[in-house]
Formats: C-alpha cells, sequence, structure tokens
C-alpha cells in the first residue's frame, strides 16, 4: 500500500468512526423562575452525558443519579422519543449501544425530560441522517415536550426566553451578567409534571396576569443586568406557584428566605417539586445552604450546590469528547 493510500484508507476510517457515534452533554434546567410561566429557564452544570455508537442491538449501560431508570430498555423516554422521530421520518431504526452518566433528579422539577427528548431527537436526527440544524433539533424537542422553556435552555444554555406558536418556536439566550450560585433543594419524592399542571386553574384574572407580564420582564432585565437586588421582587409569581404550593411543601418554607442572608431570590424549579434558590456571590454559600437547612424539617431532603450553565449543549462526533 502506498502513503497516499495509507493516507486515504485512515480518512474513511475516521469519517466512518463519526458517523457510527454519537457524544451529547445536556444540562439540567429550572423553568419558570417564579414568574416566567412556560417561557423562561436557566440551564445548570448538572448534565446528562451520552455515548452511542451503532450496534447489533439496543443496549444501554448507566451510572450516576436514577441508574435504574436511565438504564431501562423497557421505559426509556430518550429512546422512545429516538424510535419515534425516525419512524415520522420514515428512517431506519438503528439499534444503539448507548452508555449514560447522568447527573440531573428525574421527576423534581429539574428539566430531565426535556434533556431525554432533546438527546432522542438528536440521535435520530444522526444515526437516521435527517440533515437537521440545531434550531430545527430544539424545535422538534419542544414540540415533543408541549412547552418550550425546558428544552430551550437545555439546548441553547444561559437564561432562555422562548415561546411556541401552532409548533413554530422561537427563543433567545441570554448569557446572565453575574454567575449568581444555585441551590436545588430537593424532597424525597418526585412529582409528575401532569400532577403539577392538573392543579392550575383553567383561568385568571387580568390583575394576575399583568403583575407576572411585569414581573417575568423585571426578571429576564435583572439577569442580563446583574441587578440581584431586584430578584426578590421579580421571582414573585400568581400563575402557578400559589396553587402548586400546596403539593410542593418546600416552597411556602423557603420563600421565607428570599432577600435575606445572601438568598436573592426562590422558585419551584419547574413545576417541582424542587426549588431553587439564587445566591449572592458575594455571600458563603455554606451560610446561606445552613439557613436553608434551618427552614426544613423533613428527613430526606437533598440540597444540591450547582452554577448556572453558560455553555450550549455539546454534540460531538467521533473520538470521545474532552470534559
Amino acid at each position: 500500500m502506498t502513503r497516499a493510500g495509507a493516507n486515504i484508507s485512515q480518512s474513511a476510517k475516521s469519517s466512518l468512526a463519526e458517523e457510527d457515534r454519537l457524544q451529547l452533554r445536556l444540562p439540567a434546567t429550572s423553568a419558570n423562575l417564579g414568574p416566567g410561566f412556560d417561557t423562561l429557564a436557566l440551564a445548570l452544570t448538572l448534565s446528562l452525558q451520552i455515548d452511542a455508537s451503532r450496534s447489533p442491538q439496543f443496549s444501554l449501560k448507566a451510572t450516576g443519579r436514577n441508574a435504574d431508570i436511565c438504564s431501562s430498555l423497557q421505559r426509556n423516554l430518550m429512546l422512545d422519543v429516538y424510535e419515534q422521530t425516525l419512524q415520522a421520518n420514515e428512517a431506519e431504526v438503528v439499534p444503539l449501544a448507548i452508555e449514560i452518566h447522568n447527573e440531573i433528579p428525574i421527576g423534581m422539577g429539574c428539566g430531565s425530560s426535556a434533556a431525554a427528548r432533546l438527546a432522542g431527537v438528536a440521535l435520530a436526527n444522526h444515526f437516521g441522517k435527517l440533515g437537521w440544524t440545531r434550531e430545527e433539533i430544539l424545535a422538534e424537542g419542544c414540540r415533543q415536550e408541549g412547552h418550550p422553556d425546558n428544552a430551550a435552555a437545555c439546548w441553547l444554555g444561559g437564561l432562555t426566553v422562548s415561546s411556541m406558536d401552532a409548533g413554530e418556536v422561537r427563543a433567545i439566550k441570554i448569557l446572565p451578567a453575574v454567575p449568581w450560585r444555585i441551590l436545588l433543594v430537593l424532597p424525597e419524592q418526585p412529582l409528575a409534571t401532569t400532577a403539577a399542571r392538573a392543579i392550575l386553574p383553567s383561568t385568571y384574572i387580568q390583575e394576575d396576569v399583568v403583575f407576572n407580564i411585569q414581573k417575568s420582564s423585571l426578571l429576564t432585565a435583572a439577569f442580563a443586568l446583574g441587578r440581584g437586588d431586584m430578584l426578590q421582587t421579580a421571582m414573585q409569581d400568581r400563575m402557578h406557584q400559589p396553587f402548586r404550593g400546596e403539593i410542593c411543601p418546600l416552597l411556602p418554607a423557603l420563600l421565607p428566605l428570599s432577600g435575606r442572608g445572601g438568598v436573592l431570590g426562590v422558585a419551584l424549579s419547574g413545576a417541582g417539586p424542587s426549588v431553587l434558590v439564587v445566591t449572592d456571590v458575594g455571600k458563603s454559600i455554606a451560610d446561606v445552604r445552613a439557613a436553608v437547612e434551618e427552614r426544613i424539617s423533613d428527613t430526606g431532603i437533598e440540597i444540591l450546590e450547582t452554577d448556572i450553565e453558560d455553555r450550549a449543549a455539546l454534540v460531538h462526533f467521533g473520538q470521545k469528547m474532552s470534559a
């Protein structure tokens, strides 16, 4: 074999590796942030990491949080979306060997379903050769979710403002001016989003709608300009938290901390049951954590320290991606 031939052979091998392997890193997200119902969301540094390659048959290996759920072939949201997306586009369902490392709490209002659905769509796009752009992958992920907030933040990173009208998705990423640290306070038991939505009223009075429009606009500006002094007011809500607080007891327990002792703002994380606590970078995170722990009497509560994830979801082909 000539040197040129060897180079061609190596190039073909590299190309095949890119076709046959896809790696993803998708962040956790916290949606609503109080008043931004189905609109605002924040990406966090906890992540779902996927390493998938073509295989004679499907297989799953999982490590990290909720590994038993992530490794199930029979009931797996990511694989369901992968297969459904391929079938809807009349593409072959390619069997995959998938390794998962998960850091996102499942069923806790931290965007686990958005990450799983986007992973499924991205896998279908790659292995089914659908040829979709990143924007089209996001749009399909939002349609699969039924609302755009978590999926937009998961795919774009940072703080996102999003809308979906008749399946058409629009999303804008804002890089927060200050890297506020985040505490996620998790109860022992998860809560289904369907149950959290069922408790909401079907109509709202004009005064409450105007209240939320004002607060969500103020919240967006506060993140963009780093106005931590505005968060206590800007994270107030009248559309979902007063109702969900009845089934998410951590929220009424922790709301009184807002604006005190290094706590800039408190909100339900997504549909709950977890609570998001935004902390002042100038204060000790350990002191804020201690204040949170003082407000909680239940056993089984977990507190996770995390940060805002500015980076978009990572999509990598071929050789193993770097950290």
